[in-house]
């Protein structure tokens, strides 16, 4: 009698995370399907869906079994297909919906720069300019406009979804004045000063940045006559004076635009005022998974990192300002609570 021998369950794993493409293609692919949303709270068959997304019946089955290992999705015993909490994410009428977000991770030219991670490594620098003749912006905005769309509804969506996370954490009663410096649209903005209605802010970011601020800070908006909207570069200079500066998520560049940014902060700020860095982190946090990939998707596409607690910390104390604390601002960012010497 002969017997198989078991697949040793590292084998078993290794082979699973090297058709990782796999898994993000499937999601992708649901996500431009509209699977999720065509699915409602009744469970529904393969035909069924096919049916709304104008797909086949068996591919769209085996597309739905895929995703089913991975808890997204479920397959009933009658072999109809249920929600999950991932697949409900997937949907556009969710609250903390993730689907921009599932579509920009896998954008064409993600396929196309994975493959040279190698040779990132080996040069210590993103691999665009070799795959597209131009930098990632530069190509993003001039090549690939529907990627570009992409790419902003996924940071809109992600950052009014850490906006509130912030706005809970942080507790600026004290202050008078808040500035968000590359502060994107001013969601994390908007969101402290509905909070704190006798707080005044100010938004600075590239022209093209501000231009189209959250709704509420514009012109005729509830928080409009609270805030001024500077457009700048923080790379170059801060001309905002404020008793609280918030920079989230944008020092991750390259050494050189961090440390100018950190510099510009302090040379603008009067001594005692609060600096809160908010940022993801590769260390010591739950979301290793989540923010090593990014980190390495930063690397390929711009040259950039994303920071330990000691590399953070590092940068901010070159800078001249003061770490006092690091607060978990949810399972994916932290918060360096900071201030100028005195």
């Amino acid at each position: 009698m002969t017997t198989v021998s078991p697949t040793p369950q590292s084998a078993m794993r290794l082979r699973e995370l090297v058709f990782g493409a796999a898994c993000a293609a499937a999601v992708r692919a649901a996500a431009r399907l509209g699977v999720a949303d065509a699915l409602g709270d009744r469970p529904a068959s393969a035909e069924e869906l096919a049916a709304e997304v104008k797909a086949e019946p068996r591919p769209l089955e085996r597309l739905l079994r895929a995703l089913s290992c991975y808890g997204i999705f479920a397959e009933t015993d009658d072999g109809k297909y249920v929600h999950t909490d991932m697949s409900r994410m997937l949907r556009e009428d969710t609250p903390n919906s993730l689907r921009y977000i599932s579509l920009w991770c896998t954008e064409p030219w993600t396929w196309e720069a994975w493959p040279r991670l190698d040779e990132a490594v080996r040069s210590g620098r993103d691999v665009f300019d070799d795959l597209y003749g131009k930098s990632f912006f530069e190509y993003l905005h001039q090549d690939a406009t529907e990627s570009a769309q992409v790419f902003d509804r996924a940071m809109t969506t992600s950052s009014k979804q850490s906006a509130e996370d912030v706005a809970r954490l942080l507790d600026l009663s004290k202050a008078r004045s808040v500035a968000d410096i590359g502060g994107g649209q001013g969601h994390v903005l908007a969101s402290l000063l509905e909070k704190y209605p006798a707080l005044e802010g100010t938004l600075l970011d590239l022209p093209t940045v501000v231009a189209q601020p959250d709704p509420r800070l514009r012109a005729g908006g509830p928080l409009a006559p609270r805030v001024k909207v500077v457009p700048g570069d923080c790379r170059e200079d801060i001309p905002v004076r404020a008793d609280v500066y918030i920079i989230k998520n944008i020092l991750e560049w390259d050494d050189d635009s961090t440390r100018r940014t950190l510099h510009n902060v302090k040379a603008a700020a009067r001594p005692g005022a609060r600096v809160v860095v908010i940022e993801n982190l590769v260390d010591d946090s739950p979301s290793m998974k989540f923010t090593t990939a990014m980190d390495l998707l930063l690397l390929l596409n711009v040259g950039g990192a994303k920071h330990t607690k000691d590399s953070m910390i590092r940068r901010i104390s070159d800078a001249g300002l003061e770490v006092h604390d690091v607060l978990v601002v949810n399972p994916y960012l932290h918060a360096f609570e900071c201030t100028v010497p005195a």
